[in-house]
C-alpha cells in the first residue's frame, strides 16, 4: 500500500494536515516551517533551539545544536535538553498520527546516560504500522515509541525508552 493511500485510511488532525501541507514544499522550507510551529507550541523547545529536520509521517528526525542555552557545565548538551529532544521527537510523531479527538500524553521517560555527548544531538523516532493502527482505532491506550539519540560523532550517549499514552480529548 502506498504511503498516500495508507494515510487516507487514517483519521487526521489539524497538525497532521499542516505537516502534510508543509511536506509538499521544498525540504528546507518544510523543515523551517514545521520547526517554527513546533517551537511556538512547545515553548521550551524554542528556548533550547530544537529543530525538526525531516518527517515522512512514520519517522521524524530532530536536532539539538550544542547552543550555549542548552549546555551543561562541561560544554555539551545538557541532560535535560537531551531528554527534551527525545520527548519532543517522540511526542511529535505520536501527535501527528493520532485522530483529532485524542490527546497525547507522555506516560514514562526512561533515560540512561551512558557516555559523554559531543557536539550536536540528533533524535530519530519511529512508529510501526501496527502502532499507528492502534492509535487510530483504540479509544485510549499506550505505546512504546522507538527513539535513537546520537551525538555529532554518531555515538549513542543516552538510551531512551518513551511510553506515550492517548485519551479522548473531551475527558
Amino acid at each position: 500500500m502506498s504511503q498516500s493511500s495508507q494515510q487516507n485510511k487514517y483519521k487526521s488532525n489539524p497538525f497532521r494536515t499542516f505537516v502534510d501541507f508543509a511536506n509538499r514544499r521544498p525540504v528546507w522550507f518544510s523543515s523551517w516551517l514545521i520547526t517554527k510551529v513546533f517551537r511556538f507550541k512547545v515553548k521550551l523547545a524554542g528556548t533550547t533551539g530544537i529543530e525538526m529536520l525531516h518527517t515522512d509521517g512514520k519517522t521524524v528526525t530532530y536536532r539539538q545544536k550544542n547552543y550555549r542555552k542548552a549546555q551543561n557545565h562541561i560544554g555539551s548538551v545538557h541532560a535535560a535538553a537531551t531528554a527534551l529532544l527525545a520527548e519532543s521527537c517522540t511526542g511529535f510523531i505520536v501527535g501527528i498520527n493520532l485522530p483529532g479527538d485524542k490527546l497525547p500524553l507522555i506516560k514514562r521517560m526512561d533515560l540512561q546516560y551512558i557516555k559523554r555527548a559531543t557536539g550536536d544531538m540528533t533524535a530519530v523516532a519511529t512508529l510501526t504500522d501496527e502502532q499507528i493502527d492502534l492509535m487510530q482505532t483504540l479509544e485510549k491506550g499506550e505505546i512504546k515509541v522507538a527513539v535513537k539519540v546520537t551525538d555529532a560523532m554518531g555515538i549513542e550517549p543516552v538510551i531512551c525508552e518513551m511510553i506515550w499514552a492517548w485519551v479522548p480529548q473531551n475527558r
